[in-house]
């Protein structure tokens, strides 16, 4: 094997660890339809909770019938203090009122003085430009300052000063999109020149609990927590987010209802706007929403402690899975029947795993792991069927012709039987070959008939061929009218002396009909006269070449011996015996009596005399 040679085989066992390795680079890398698929895969899994009823919160529209009740949009203010004048619980206002009161200035006293008495939150937005900051809610800081890893705002859309100096909490109702622009993380607490603003849901539970302040953790890779006494700790991501899920249905009323017969019972009171054209909804997976529902949802998580997490070691547990995935995958590869088993259980096991994590709490990103595996499932599946495709190309090309169909097809199948560098073997050889062949030849000569000479050539190894073939023997090779065959390889054949034996009577006796066949044709020939030697013995037989170039062959001594078993049958003192049979070859047929016994005979390149038979 030449050094090319050497190079092209290490490369080729080489493809499959350096695609599994880019794999797992672009895994890592996680380009943009990654993360949206990863995105798209939380919407999924989180759509499979069942639905659960919040008790806790009430929702109240600002539908399309209270803005047509006052005349269109803006409300007026004592619209608002009569509202959280109506409940005992902890309302929570996301109506931006950052300019007095347009209709009646009294109003804004009016709400001011209501909120004064009840504790109420109102909301803020962030502003792309750059203002003065709102009132400061205090917290306790763990670790070092979140500042820097919270969302980044120019300015806040404060309310009426006034109004803000009078409620007891004000929160953020912005959320933060994520690349599909899809809300799904809602931040908990952003910053603004420098100084930190909860959310509108964290300040109603803070002003709910009567708390002055609130705990936030920040450890070296961002904040890890935040907590309000008497809740459970809020595990969020590094820039403060909490996921939010789409299973939560609270009850709800409208605006007119609630001033009617306000629902009691819940714990906080949310008011938001619904009528069309006023506030803008955002998408989530769970559909549209407006502000005061996302809010709403968050809240539910923050008093139960629901929100799903994304933890710290779900990076490298993602990529624990996934190499183990394209291992099983590399191995497999090469049947298709056993690395598409492995990668759908493979899948479904992951998916599983991934379901029952999200029960516990977690959310782990498994779908750029299925996309991964079987992108490289499918590449190194296709390299092994172009590979196992050329393969049993190459077995027909090298076999179609010397071993029947149904061994040929054997070996297609399972091309692993043909075992690069050869075996030790105990095989059967036959040699066959026309004695006295020049009269038959110059006879042709003689009538400028070199065509009739090769058509009557290949009649007879035809003929021969397939008597071989029909006794599963393999063509080894043709040398002008003689043929070499034998038996047990490339399949094992555990009657190859009895087969080998068979074909030799077979041939003898097609000999006579091809003699009749071409006295009858009325060809002028001298009779053809066949010579056949079988011998059986141990050779090493195999693919003598490279796996991409082989000869398909056998070598040893047993081989010569039948050779010169041939040049012997049919010929001078052994002219009435046309099969010669080595005593090794009778000794392994079923019925070695029914052979005569011709002597013994010394062939060359034996010291010792060989002991000879003919069926």
């Amino acid at each position: 094997m030449d050094t090319e040679e050497v190079l092209i085989n290490a490369m080729k066992k080489l493809i499959n660890p350096l695609l599994a390795l880019a794999s797992m680079a672009l895994l890592i890398w996680n380009p943009y339809p990654f993360k949206v698929l990863e995105l798209k895969t939380f919407d999924w899994i989180m759509s499979t909770q069942e639905e659960v009823q919040n008790d806790n919160i009430l929702i109240v529209d600002l539908d399309e019938e209270i803005v047509k009740e006052y005349q269109g949009y803006p409300l007026p203010r004592s619209l608002y203090a009569e509202l959280i004048s109506q409940t005992y619980a902890i309302p929570g206002i996301t109506v931006l009122m950052p300019d007095p009161d347009i209709r009646n200035k009294e109003n804004d006293i009016e709400l001011s003085n209501v909120m004064k008495h009840t504790p109420t939150v109102l909301a803020y937005a962030a502003s792309v430009q750059a203002t003065e900051g709102g009132p400061h809610v205090g917290t306790t800081q763990i670790g070092e300052s979140p500042i820097p890893w919270l969302y980044q705002y120019p300015g806040i859309l404060r309310q009426t000063p006034a109004l803000a100096e009078s409620a007891k909490g004000v929160g953020l109702i912005t959320s933060a999109p994520e690349l599909d622009g899809v809300v799904r993380r809602v931040p908990l607490a952003v910053s603004s020149q420098d100084k930190l603003y909860p959310s509108f849901a964290l300040e109603m539970l803070r002003v709910g609990v009567g708390d002055p302040s609130y705990q936030i953790k920040v450890q070296e890779a961002g904040v890890e927590w935040l907590r309000i006494p008497n809740y459970p700790t809020i595990t969020t991501d590094s820039n403060a987010r909490v996921w939010m899920t789409s299973n939560v249905n609270f009850y709800r009323q409208s605006a007119k209802e609630y001033l009617e017969n306000p629902m009691q019972g819940a714990n906080f009171v949310i008011f938001g706007v619904t009528a069309e054209g006023v506030v803008n909804p955002v998408p989530t997976a769970k559909g549209m929403m407006y502000p005061h529902e996302v809010q709403a949802n968050v809240l539910h998580h923050l008093i139960y402690g629901t929100s799903p997490v994304q933890p710290i070691w779900a990076e490298t547990a993602e990529i624990g899975v996934a190499l183990v995935l394209l291992l099983v995958i590399m191995f497999t590869a090469t049947r298709v029947y056993f690395s598409l088993p492995a990668l759908i259980v493979s899948l479904f096991l992951i998916y599983a795993g991934t379901l029952w994590n999200f029960v516990q709490g977690f959310l782990l990103d498994m779908s750029g792991i299925a996309i991964v595996s079987f992108l490289y499932w499918s590449i190194v599946t296709f390299r092994a069927f172009i590979e196992q495709f050329f393969l049993r190309r190459q077995v027909k090309k090298q076999f179609g012709t010397y071993l029947s169909p149904d061994m040929v097809k054997m070996l297609q199948k399972d091309p692993s039987l043909l075992k690069l560098g050869g075996e030790r073997r105990e095989m059967t050889f036959l040699f066959t070959d026309i004695m006295g062949f020049t009269p038959v030849s110059e006879a042709f000569k003689k009538n400028d008939d070199p065509e009739g000479l090769v058509e009557l050539i290949n009649t007879y190894l035809d003929s021969m061929t397939k008597i071989i073939l029909n006794n599963g023997g393999t063509i080894d090779k043709y040398m002008g009218d003689c043929i070499m065959a034998f038996w047990n390889a490339p399949l094992a054949e555990p009657k190859h002396a009895e087969l080998a034996v068979k074909s030799a009577i077979e041939i003898r006796a097609k000999t006579v009909e091809l003699n009749q066949q071409f006295k009858d044709q009325g060809l002028d020939l001298p009779p053809i006269n066949v010579g056949t030697g079988v011998n059986t013995g141990t050779c090493i037989v195999g693919n003598m070449g490279s796996e991409t170039r082989f000869d398909y062959s056998v070598i040893g001594d047993a081989v010569n011996l039948a050779a010169r078993l041939e040049a012997t049958a049919g010929r001078g003192d052994y002219a009435q015996w046309p099969v010669v049979i080595s005593s090794s070859t009778v000794e392994q047929c079923p019925f070695p009596d029914q052979f005569t016994e011709i002597g013994d005979i010394l062939v060359k390149g034996k010291s010792e005399p060989i002991k000879i038979y003919s069926p």
